[in-house]
């Protein structure tokens, strides 16, 4: 009975869980980057996203869809915003042009 018993605990394999499952991205970054990083801006500026969710499965992230998800948000603060379209008639941001002063001789 007794070896039994220990041939069924050890026979039963412990399912692994994705702790990241169902999190979103931003969780995922505020659950595990926010620690050492304030913000994720700047995080992706400069990499290819293949690589950063290469990187982050490696290093940081339980699974690869996670590690994605989470290049993809790193990538997604850095985009710039899209531009307005601007208005008929609205003014311009800018001023125009001013010409130069003109030099005076002493």
């Amino acid at each position: 009975m007794i070896l039994a018993a220990a041939a069924a605990l050890t026979a039963t394999v412990a399912s692994a869980q994705n702790l990241d499952a169902g999190k979103s991205a931003e969780k995922l970054f505020a659950d595990g980057c926010a620690i050492c990083h304030r913000s994720p801006r700047g995080l992706a500026k400069g990499r290819f996203s293949l690589t950063l969710s290469w990187f982050l499965k490696d290093h940081y992230a339980t699974s690869s869809d996670s590690a994605k998800a989470l290049a993809a948000y790193l990538e997604s603060v850095d985009a710039p915003p899209p531009r307005a379209a601007a208005k008929p008639g609205a003014k311009s941001s800018r001023s125009a042009p001013r010409p130069p002063k003109p030099v005076t001789s002493q």
